[in-house]
């Protein structure tokens, strides 16, 4: 155990200290590429600044209006139908649209329930079997200057509901 935090915390200045000696060793000018590479991605974070805020407060509007819970009421159903707790629901919900936002339910579903509940294990299966579609959407068609995403977004929603549905489903079947 010893070895693997020693070995844990020089992991990253051994890779720096490689990659700056294999430069050097051929006779690349690694300082003038870092600041380089530096600045083109101060460009990139200026440029998708905008539509991560923009995100950011469609987030905390439609939570603080109880817009979510409506939602949520709503999709009862079919979240009964596959079986998933209604404490999880929040989380489904969010995790699409905040990774912040999902984390803050998941430590609150954990902290209520516990780490080893049937919805503390589902809850933490589905955030690791979806992503944050919105913002990674919204982060990398912006970095690149893509407005039209065509089937980026359908396709992505529908990733989001086979994972959130197969943690469910797959959870129930390991720990239940």
């Amino acid at each position: 155990m010893k070895l693997m935090q020693t070995v844990s915390l020089l992991a990253v200045p051994a890779m720096f200290i490689t990659i700056i000696l294999f430069g050097l060793a051929r006779r690349v000018r690694v300082y003038d590429y870092f600041i380089e590479g530096a600045a083109d991605g101060l460009k990139t974070v200026v440029r998708i600044i905008p539509p991560v805020i923009g995100l950011l407060v469609a987030v905390a509007m439609l939570r603080a209006s109880g817009t979510l819970d409506i939602i949520g009421g709503l999709l009862r159903p079919l979240t009964s139908a596959i079986g998933m707790p209604n404490d999880l629901l929040p989380l489904a919900l969010l995790r699409p649209v905040s990774g912040g936002g999902a984390l803050g339910i998941l430590t609150d579903i954990v902290n209520r329930f516990g780490p080893d509940t049937l919805q503390g294990r589902m809850a933490s299966t589905m955030m690791g079997s979806t992503e944050t579609t919105f913002y990674t959407l919204t982060v990398y068609f912006g970095a690149v200057g893509i407005r039209n995403t065509r089937h980026a977004l359908p396709a992505a929603i529908f990733a989001d509901i086979v994972g959130i549905t197969a943690s469910v489903v797959i959870s129930r079947m390991f720990f239940a």
